[in-house]
C-alpha cells in the first residue's frame, strides 16, 4: 500500500512539474497597494485578459498571441512593457527565484487576469518553498488557489468584456480593492457589498489616477465609510 501511494505521489509531482503558467513579467520590487503596502514582494504578471478595462494600466497583458511567445531568459530580460510572453513551468519560476537571487518571501500573482486557471499547484508550490502567495483579480473568474492565498478581489463592474463579478470571488476575498475615479464607482461597490452580502472584509478604496479629485473623493468615502486608502505608493516613489 506505501508502494502504491509513492507511485501516486510521483504522479502527482510530475503533472504539477509539466504545468505551465503564461508570464509576461517577473520582477522583485515593493508591493504598492492594499494590505501589504510596503511589503517587499516578487510579481508573477501572467498572460490573458479578457475584462477589458478602460482605464488597465497593463493592457500588454490582454491578449494571447502564440506567435509572441518567448523563452524565459527573453522575458526575464525585458527592459520595458510589451505583450510578448514565456510559458514557465512551476519548477522553472523557483529555479528563477535562486538565479535572480530574490530575496522576497511574498508572492503577487496579477496580470492580466490570472484566475482564468488554476493557481493551486502554483500556490502549493510556492508555499511548500516557503513562500506567501497573494492573488489579484478582478472577480469575474472562479478563484482556485490554496486555502492560505491571500485573495484581493478588485471588482471590474460593466468593463468592455462583459463579465459579472461572482458570489464566491467576493466572498473569497480577504481584502476589496476597489478603483474610484467618480461618485458612480463609488455606488456600483456599495451596491456589490449588499448584493453580494459583504460584511467585515476590509475595503480599500484606490484613486484611478494621482489626481487631485480621484484622491479627495477617495479620501471622503473612506473616512465616511470607515474603509482604507491604497494610494499606489510605487507610482509615487517611481518604482515599477
Amino acid at each position: 500500500m506505501l508502494l502504491i501511494l509513492l507511485q501516486l505521489d510521483d504522479k502527482a509531482k510530475g503533472k504539477v512539474s509539466k504545468l505551465r503558467y503564461k508570464i509576461n513579467e517577473l520582477f522583485e520590487t515593493i508591493q504598492g497597494e492594499g494590505s501589504f503596502t510596503g511589503q517587499p514582494s516578487i510579481f508573477l504578471r501572467l498572460q490573458g485578459c479578457p475584462v477589458g478595462c478602460s482605464w488597465c494600466d497593463t493592457k500588454h497583458t490582454w491578449e494571447i498571441n502564440e506567435t509572441l511567445l518567448i523563452p524565459s531568459t527573453d522575458m526575464l530580460a525585458k527592459r520595458k512593457e510589451d505583450d510578448r510572453w514565456a510559458n514557465v513551468s512551476v519548477d522553472e519560476i523557483l529555479e528563477i527565484f535562486n538565479a535572480q537571487g530574490f530575496q522576497a518571501k511574498h508572492i503577487v500573482i496579477t496580470g492580466g487576469e490570472p484566475c482564468m486557471v488554476d493557481l493551486r499547484p502554483l500556490c502549493n508550490a510556492l508555499e511548500a518553498k516557503g513562500f506567501s502567495c497573494q492573488v489579484e483579480t478582478s472577480g469575474t473568474f472562479e478563484i482556485l488557489v490554496s486555502e492560505s492565498c491571500w485573495v484581493t478581489v478588485s471588482p471590474k463592474v460593466n468593463m468592455k468584456g462583459g463579465y459579472e463579478i461572482l458570489t464566491s470571488a467576493m466572498q473569497r476575498a480577504n481584502e476589496i480593492k476597489h478603483p474610484v475615479a467618480t461618485e458612480q464607482h463609488v455606488d456600483d461597490l456599495k451596491a456589490l457589498l449588499v448584493k453580494h452580502s459583504i460584511e467585515d472584509t476590509p475595503v480599500y478604496l484606490q484613486p484611478i489616477s494621482q489626481k487631485d479629485r480621484a484622491t479627495k473623493l477617495a479620501i471622503d468615502t473612506c473616512i465616511e465609510n470607515n474603509w482604507r486608502l491604497s494610494v499606489q505608493v510605487h507610482k509615487y516613489i517611481g518604482i515599477e
